[in-house]
Parts: C-alpha cells; sequence; structure tokens
C-alpha cells in the first residue's frame, strides 16, 4: 500500500493533480472558518455548544464542515448545489426540455450544469436570507431545544442584506472550488469537498461519544464501525452486470458492431441522495415548529424529532427506503434504457428488445434495490438506535459519515488508480 502511495507522487501529472486538489480543500476549511461581517464572535461560541445537543444544525453543519454553526463565509458549503442537482435532475423525467437536453450529450449537459448553477444561486440567496431571519430570532427549534441565541446584535436590515450577500457568494465560490477540482484535480469536486467536511468532524465527534458514553460504550462503536466498514466496501463495490450484444453492420467496406458489453448495475445505485432526502423531509416540521404558534405542536418536535429519539430513527430508516427505491427508478429508468439498446442495435442475450428488454430490467433492478435500499437504512440507522438506545447525543449522524466517507474514498481511489496503470504502475485496488 505504501508503494503504491508512493507511485501517485512518481507521475508528474497525477502529483500536480493531488496537490491542486489538497490546495483547494486548505482554501475551503479556510473559508469555512472565517466568520461572516456583523456576526457576534461571542453568539457563536454558545451556539456551537448547544448544538452538540443535535438539533438540525446538526445535520446541516455536517455538509458545511461546522461553518454554519460559525454563520462563515462558506457557511452554507456545498448543500445548495446538491439539492439543485438532485431537483434538475428529478426534473429531467417530467419536463420535456430538460429531458431533451439531458439526450443531447455533451451540449445537453452543458445547459443543463448552467441550469443547476442559476437554481444554487436562488436556494442560496433563499437559504440564506432564512438563516439570517432564524438566527436573529434565537431559532430554538435549530438547536433542538428552548435556548434562544441571538447572533445578529444591532440588528438593521443593511447589516442582514450584506450578510446574505456574503453567504450567497461563498456558496457560489465554493461551487467554483468543486467545478475546479473536477476539471483540474481528481475526483469530483463536490464529492471531495462533502468528503472534506464529514472526515473533520470525525475526531470531534469520536471524543463526544468517549465522554459522554465511557471506554465500553466507546468500544462497542469502534468494532461496530470495522463491522460497518467492511458491510459498506463489499456492498458499494457490488454490481450486477447485465449481458448486452450488439449485431453487425457493413457500411461500404467497414464492419461496425458485433461485440459484447454489459451494463454495471450497482447495489447501491443510489449514493446517499435518498439520506439526504430523508433528513430534509424529516426537517420540515421543525422549521415548521420555528413559527408555529402552538405551543403543543412545538413540544412535540423538540422532544420527537430529534436523532436520539426512537420516532426519528424508526421514521428515518423507512424513508430511506423508500426514497431509495424512488431515486432509482429516477436515475435508471428501465423503459429508457430499453429504447437506446434498441435504437444502438443492441439486445440482452435471451430477451427480445423492446418491453421484454424493459420488463427483464425492471425485474432485474427490483431484486438489487431490496438489499440495497436495506444495505443503506440498516448502516444510516443502527449506530442511532444505539446512541438514542444509550442517550449519546454526541454523534448522532455517525453512520451518515462512515457511508460519505467510505463511498467518496473508494470513489477516488478508482481513478487514482486508473491514472496509475495507465501508467503501468500497480493500482491501488486488486
Amino acid at each position: 500500500m505504501l508503494s503504491n502511495l508512493k507511485n501517485i507522487w512518481k507521475v508528474p501529472d497525477l502529483r500536480n493533480k493531488v496537490a491542486f486538489t489538497i490546495m483547494i480543500i486548505a482554501v475551503y476549511e479556510l473559508g469555512a472558518n472565517i466568520i461572516a461581517p456583523y456576526i457576534s464572535a461571542t453568539a457563536v461560541g454558545q451556539l456551537e455548544q448547544q448544538a452538540k445537543q443535535a438539533g438540525i444544525l446538526g445535520f446541516l453543519s455536517l455538509f458545511s464542515g461546522n461553518g454554519l454553526l460559525r454563520m462563515a463565509v462558506f457557511g452554507l458549503g456545498i448543500m445548495p448545489y446538491i439539492t439543485s442537482s438532485i431537483i434538475i435532475q428529478l426534473l429531467s423525467t417530467v419536463i420535456p426540455k430538460l429531458e431533451e437536453w439531458r439526450d443531447q450529450g455533451a451540449l445537453g449537459q452543458k445547459k443543463l450544469t448552467q441550469t443547476t448553477r442559476y437554481l444554487t444561486l436562488g436556494l442560496a440567496l433563499l437559504q440564506s436570507a432564512s438563516l439570517v431571519y432564524l438566527f436573529h430570532h434565537g431559532a430554538s427549534s435549530l438547536l433542538g431545544g428552548n435556548t434562544s441565541i441571538d447572533l445578529i446584535p444591532n440588528f438593521t436590515y443593511w447589516k442582514a442584506a450584506f450578510i446574505v450577500l456574503t453567504l450567497t457568494t461563498g456558496t457560489c465560490f465554493v461551487m467554483w472550488l468543486g467545478e475546479l477540482i473536477t476539471q483540474r484535480g481528481i475526483g469530483n469536486g463536490m464529492s471531495i469537498l462533502i468528503f472534506a467536511n464529514v472526515v473533520a468532524g470525525i475526531p470531534a465527534g469520536g471524543g463526544a461519544v468517549l465522554a459522554q458514553g465511557g471506554n465500553f460504550k466507546f468500544g462497542l462503536i469502534v468494532a461496530l464501525t470495522l463491522v460497518l466498514l467492511v458491510t459498506v466496501v463489499t456492498m458499494e463495490q457490488g454490481q450486477r452486470r447485465i449481458p448486452v450484444t450488439f449485431a453487425k453492420r457493413v457500411v461500404g467496406r467497414r464492419v461496425y458492431g458485433g461485440s459484447s458489453t454489459y451494463i454495471p448495475l450497482k447495489v447501491n445505485q443510489s449514493g446517499v441522495i435518498p439520506i439526504i432526502f430523508a433528513n430534509s423531509l424529516l426537517y420540515i416540521p421543525v422549521l415548521v415548529a420555528n413559527f408555529s404558534p402552538w405551543a403543543g405542536f412545538r413540544t412535540w418536535v423538540n422532544n420527537e424529532i430529534t436523532p436520539t429519539s426512537l420516532f426519528y430513527v424508526g421514521g428515518y430508516g423507512a424513508l430511506i427506503l423508500l426514497f431509495t427505491f424512488f431515486y432509482v427508478y429516477v436515475a435508471f429508468d428501465p423503459h429508457q434504457q430499453a429504447d437506446i439498446i434498441r435504437k444502438q442495435g443492441g439486445f440482452i442475450p435471451g430477451i427480445r428488445p423492446g418491453q421484454p428488454t424493459e420488463k427483464h430490467l425492471a425485474r432485474i433492478l427490483n431484486r438489487i434495490t431490496v438489499p440495497g435500499a436495506t444495505y443503506l437504512a440498516t448502516v444510516a440507522v443502527l449506530p442511532s438506535l444505539l446512541m438514542a438506545l444509550w442517550h449519546l447525543q454526541g454523534y448522532p449522524f455517525y453512520g451518515t459519515t462512515l457511508l460519505i466517507a467510505v463511498g467518496v474514498s473508494l470513489e477516488t481511489m478508482r481513478q487514482i488508480d486508473s491514472q496509475l496503470m495507465m501508467r503501468n504502475y500497480e493500482g491501488f485496488l486488486k
């Protein structure tokens, strides 16, 4: 492993890409620690202490490297871009114009990317304005309790507008940094930034579990981590290969086709997107409670919609199962795939083109999505379930962190491995 790691630095091009990626991550972490103008540093310190009791900030700050807790320049992180990407991907199946762009290849993808950027800008404006309002008025539901902390003393509308402009500009800059990593660095830029955020919180989360639960419970969590780590690596690399054969075509004096390939269907086809969907949906009542005049509803939300509540854990797992099936069928449409195979002159051996191929793909997709959804829900919920039973509040999103960290690491290692193999070096993955 160490010798393979040394090979990275023997290739100038690969070495420059890795160094560039590390430099961009450093710039991002710097921006995630610079507090926005007109924000009280004392109130930020109090907020960080209160946020350790979970609440919606626990999940939102997971994807911003705790920058949201500090109301930093990069406080919104990459979440507006992720949300925009998911929305555009979902709308591509129902809006004809977006579907047309999706099928146009590189030119259409460029238009979709530009649309995603504009939507990111709009979401960033909306989220930053909402957060400024909530943080000024205390946002007790965001803290998972009844504590009220005002981050913007001597509030004026001009100060609020400047903070909103700062957070929105920071989001656009982060989006640009992610695209730079994708173009000139190693791996997918947005995934690398999320990876840097979630990994940065592991030491603090582990320390909080050790302080609250003691050595025995901490040891059990570490043992569970090793088991889940092996499970995640195995499941993330598992795939069902569907063979596809293309008939020979004679055009002039040349013969095209006549080759065989396969469609790789991953067991976990949806990645961590169902987890993001589930958390976003579960925190809608938390946000509504901030403006609700009913004290009973606010009390119920503060007691039950928290990561250490059994009601929350059960609903979380059920929503992950639901959204996994939903997203898989949006990302991999059996009807569209069967049509593409037919137009390219291909067929699945033993299956007629057209509707039989569509039914065959749908049946296989159902079979692999069931274990994939169960695995995703189990890894995300099991650590949270243990911490809910033990009343540990220090690291409620540990399962989500593990899924993201391992998934992005494997994908990045595959890219590095392919770069090394191109240059006749032995790669990481055997």
